[in-house]
């Protein structure tokens, strides 16, 4: 690719590129990128939200770059004050490594271990020691810190701000310069983080990183980011059909996040199905999808599988149409052509062959298989027509 269709593919699905013209000049230098995600282990196992972040640094590996991951075991300790109104509770260094070991193991079922460097940050963050961490705090003021939202809101209020929290943002930001970042990636809500590390990279004679911002991914609950703290979460290593149960629980409106953040479907794409798929079947595509992609597709098929049997019931639109037909019996083709469904003969034996007709969650695939009306049928035609059929 030319690094013209390299910046192209790179800015698919981000918010915001600090600045797009470097990062045209860094590709045009014909050399692999060292590309910089810091994640801190504040919670054992990664989730959906990360995924967002690794999917693009798959990205830049697949164009040829090379991927840091950093571990924050040191920052981690200090706890990043991104959107907190209060102060992070500390964790001891015993609980920081343990959550390190799954993210250490778990990152390479989306990154390429060959492409991809992990690192902690103590390793160089405790070499600094007391000299190094006080000339590091002289490279920034106490004005610039207070720029921040978070920050300025908690003086503004009288919230209590700690010197420490004023230390992560320049800790993480020595990261860039320890690694020679060329290029670092972050959620919206991390754009303060990062700028720092520009800033900061100046200071110490480097040229500075190139920022990228991705959309954060809101949780289950449909309001806050994904975050194990607010238990709106989809893990990674989640069994099948926890992971499975968990996707098909979020709304309508927000499913179409998920396939744009989480899948490899186009924008187009997306709105073509919105436009042809009924949204039940659209979310359990995409929940076969993300578990197929973690565990096995004969996984995901299952989960699907045990969802819809337990489920199915509950799930058939409460306000489907009602359709009365006078004949007591009659074939599966007469059935969907009485109801409207499809145009035509064919058109009908088309999608009953291809299993597109169900009637009472059950799957008829012949055409001329008899249906009884006894009591009320609860027909499904293709992934968006719902009926209710009564004999009378």
């Amino acid at each position: 690719m030319s690094p013209e269709e390299q910046l192209k593919l790179i800015k698919q699905g981000t918010v915001e590129i600090i600045e797009e013209e470097e990062l045209l000049k860094k590709l045009k230098e014909g050399r692999p990128l060292r590309v910089k995600a810091g994640f801190d282990p504040t919670a054992p196992d990664l989730h959906l939200g990360h995924v967002v972040l690794l999917q693009k640094l798959r990205q830049f590996q697949q164009l040829g770059h090379e991927v840091y991951f950093i571990i924050g075991d040191f920052t981690a300790m200090i706890g990043d004050p991104t959107g907190r109104s209060e102060t992070r509770p500390p964790l001891t260094k015993e609980q920081v490594l343990e959550n390190a070991k799954t993210y250490e193991h778990q990152v390479f079922k989306v990154l390429d271990p060959e492409r991809t460097t992990i690192v902690f940050n103590s390793t160089w963050l405790q070499e600094l020691g007391t000299e190094g961490l006080i000339k590091l705090a002289a490279k920034y003021t106490v004005a610039r810190m207070l720029e921040r939202d978070d920050f300025s809101k908690r003086f503004k209020e009288g919230v209590p701000i700690y010197i420490h929290e004023f230390l992560y943002p320049l800790l993480q930001a020595y990261d860039s310069v320890a690694i020679k970042a060329d290029v670092e990636l972050g959620g919206t809500d991390q754009k303060f983080n990062l700028l720092i590390g520009r800033d900061i990279q100046r200071e110490y004679g480097q040229e500075p990183q190139v920022c990228i911002t991705l959309p954060l991914l809101v949780g289950l609950d449909g309001v806050r980011k994904m975050s194990k703290s607010y238990g709106n979460y989809v893990g990674i290593t989640e069994d099948p059909k926890t992971m499975f149960g968990k996707l098909m629980s979020i709304s309508d409106e927000l499913m179409w996040d998920y396939y744009l953040l989480l899948t490899d479907y186009t924008e187009e794409e997306i709105e073509r199905m919105k436009r042809e798929w009924h949204p039940m079947e659209a979310k359990k595509h995409l929940a076969e999808l993300i578990v197929k992609r973690f565990h096995s597709e004969e996984e995901a098929k299952k989960a699907r599988e045990w969802f819809e049997s337990t489920y199915s019931r509950r799930e058939f639109p409460e306000d489907a149409p009602v359709v009365v037909i006078p004949e007591g019996e009659l074939t599966a083709l007469d059935l969907i052509l009485k109801l409207g469904a499809v145009p035509s003969k064919n058109e009908g034996r088309r999608v009953i062959q291809g299993g597109g007709l169900k009637v009472n969650f059950e799957k008829i695939t012949d055409p001329y298989q008899k249906v009884t009306l006894d009591g009320e049928l609860k027909v499904q035609v293709g992934k968006k027509k719902f009926y209710r059929v009564k004999r009378g």
